[in-house]
This record gives structure tokens, C-alpha cells and sequence, in this order.
């Protein structure tokens, strides 16, 4: 029987251990992670496998989500987005928020992860 990796790293192109290096938080040297690359493997791991203990956020998951010339849409979904569907599904579902960290490199898209999260896990 497959052991369950209960730690969750949403990151297009980095491995937990390279969020070790400029975070020097320790949980990136588990071995317990699963890697999802973009938004589909993100809610298709969840919806398959429940809630895992804690989730790592990277807010750019390609370098496509940036806006299509004369758009105000993304191309391409990102951590943030991810975070918005774990909130609605917390709360379809009536399951705490797990822990999370955010290891993105991008400021601003790692602010307004952490704000959605920290004003959801008020509630």
C-alpha cells in the first residue's frame, strides 16, 4: 500500500529542498513531499487524496500567467488561484484550513497568498 505524502509543494519548476536554500526553514528537507506542478495537479491531488497536513505555495506557475496583451485575463492559473480553490473547498467541505507556508519569490503574489489564508483562517 502506497504511504500518502501528507506535505504539499505547488511549485512549476523548484523541489522542496531548493526552497530550503533561501528560506532555511527545515520542513523543506522532509522527504514526505508531493510535488504538483500547476493548478489541475493541485485540486486533482487534493480531491484524490483529501487534505494533506500542511501545503507550500509558489505564487508564478509559469512564466504564461502573466496577462495576454490587450487582456485583463491570466493565461495560465497560479498559486494564488490554487489558494482561492483550497478556501472554497474548506468551506463546501467544513474542513479547517491545513498549515500552509508560501516559498514563491514573487512579493506581491506571496502577500496576497498569505492574506487570503491568514483572513480565511480567522473565520
Amino acid at each position: 500500500m502506497e504511504i500518502t505524502k501528507r506535505l504539499l509543494f505547488l511549485d512549476d519548476i523548484r523541489y522542496p529542498i531548493e526552497a530550503y536554500q533561501y528560506t532555511k526553514q527545515d520542513i523543506f528537507l522532509r522527504k514526505d513531499w508531493h510535488i504538483v506542478r500547476n493548478y489541475e495537479q493541485f485540486v486533482n491531488r487534493i480531491l484524490e487524496k483529501g487534505l494533506p497536513e500542511m501545503i507550500s505555495f509558489d505564487h508564478d506557475l509559469a512564466d504564461e500567467h502573466y496577462l495576454e496583451p490587450d487582456s485583463q485575463e491570466f493565461v495560465e492559473k497560479t498559486g494564488y488561484d490554487c489558494a482561492k480553490w483550497l478556501v472554497e473547498y474548506c468551506m463546501d467541505n467544513y474542513l479547517d484550513l491545513p498549515k500552509f507556508s508560501c516559498h514563491s519569490m514573487n512579493p506581491v503574489g506571496k502577500a496576497n497568498i498569505e492574506g487570503l489564508l491568514n483572513n480565511f483562517k480567522k473565520l
